[in-house]
C-alpha cells in the first residue's frame, strides 16, 4: 500500500464541477492499492500518515504530526501510484489492487482515520477528478508499508 503525502494548507477536489472534498491546513493524502495489500497493511499506513511528523514546530523544524496541528486529511484514490515504470514508455498496472480489493481498503482507510477523530474528506473513488492544492513548503512523501 502507498500513500503518496503532500503538506497543504488547502486542498479540495471537484466531480462534475461540484465540490465533494476539502480541508484547510493538512494533509493531501493519495492512496494506491497493491494486489498483496491487506486491513493489517491499511492499518499500519494509515497509523504512519496521521503520525508522521510533517509540520513545523516553533523553531521551524518537522516535529508536529497532524493531531498536534489539528490537521486534515483528504484522501484520494490513485491506483496509478502502483504502476511499474520499470520497463518501456508505457506503465504497467499489473501490481495494483482489483477495483474490488481497492475500494474496500480504501473506504476502510477513510473509516480508520475518521474513528481515530481526524477530520477525513475523501474524492471518489474510480471518478474523474480534479484536485487542486496548495503545497506548504512544497513538502511531499511517499510512505509505503
Amino acid at each position: 500500500m502507498i500513500a503518496l503525502i503532500q503538506r497543504v494548507s488547502g486542498a479540495s477536489v471537484v466531480v462534475d464541477r461540484q465540490t465533494i472534498g476539502a480541508i484547510d491546513k493538512g494533509l493531501l493524502v493519495l492512496l494506491g492499492v497493491e494486489r498483496e495489500d491487506t486491513r493489517e497493511k491499511m492499518e499500519k499506513l494509515a497509523t504512519k500518515v496521521m503520525s508522521y511528523r510533517v509540520f513545523s514546530d516553533d523553531n521551524g523544524k518537522m516535529n508536529l504530526n497532524l493531531e498536534q496541528v489539528a490537521g486534515s486529511l483528504l484522501v484520494v484514490s490513485q491506483f496509478t501510484l502502483a504502476a511499474d515504470t520499470d520497463r518501456g514508455l508505457r506503465p504497467s498496472f499489473s501490481g495494483a489492487g482489483t477495483p474490488e480489493q481497492a475500494l474496500v481498503l480504501y473506504e476502510e482507510f477513510v473509516a480508520f482515520c475518521r474513528a481515530k477523530g481526524v477530520n477525513t474528506q475523501t474524492g471518489q473513488f474510480g471518478a474523474d477528478m480534479q484536485v487542486s492544492l496548495v503545497n506548504d513548503g512544497p513538502v511531499t512523501f511517499n510512505l509505503q508499508v
